[in-house]
């Protein structure tokens, strides 16, 4: 009796190389911040890399969340991969905020982008808002 290898062509391949993605305002959840300063551009192209090989976000939605213009950057990467591949999972959690402030933005998510409607690209204002709201009507932890 021989048993299948591991190479077998009826396993499934793996396309991800990381299982998690967690994105978080830092300011909100930290306890201490880091004095380093990375080169930005560098950064965002990893965590870019970073979003695209990964299966499974927790996004942890908090008060300030959507005052972070990257924070916006990445929610609309991560659900354009939730959007374009199988097998992806969107948690969201949410962090001393209501799911309808997310999901409506108001309150701070309302201030936050009356600011960035003053100082961005009103189509990816839109891409932020459309992120935020399609997110927030997933099913997520309060």
């Amino acid at each position: 009796m021989t048993l299948p290898s591991s190479s077998s062509s009826s396993s499934p391949t793996a396309t991800h190389k990381y299982d998690v993605f967690i994105s978080f305002r830092g300011e909100d959840t930290r306890v201490t911040a880091s004095s380093t300063k990375p080169d930005r551009d560098v950064v965002w192209n990893e965590l870019v890399e970073a979003i695209r090989d990964s299966k499974l976000f927790l996004v942890i939605f908090s008060q300030d969340y959507a005052s972070s213009k990257w924070c916006l950057r990445e929610l609309v990467e991560i659900m354009e991969c939730k959007n374009k591949k199988e097998h992806v999972i969107v948690i969201p959690v949410f962090y001393k905020i209501e799911p309808t402030h997310v999901r409506n933005q108001t309150g701070s998510y309302s201030r936050a982008f009356a600011k960035h409607e003053r100082s961005c690209d009103r189509k990816q204002v839109q891409q932020w808002r459309t992120a935020l709201t399609e997110a927030a009507n997933l099913s997520g932890f309060h």
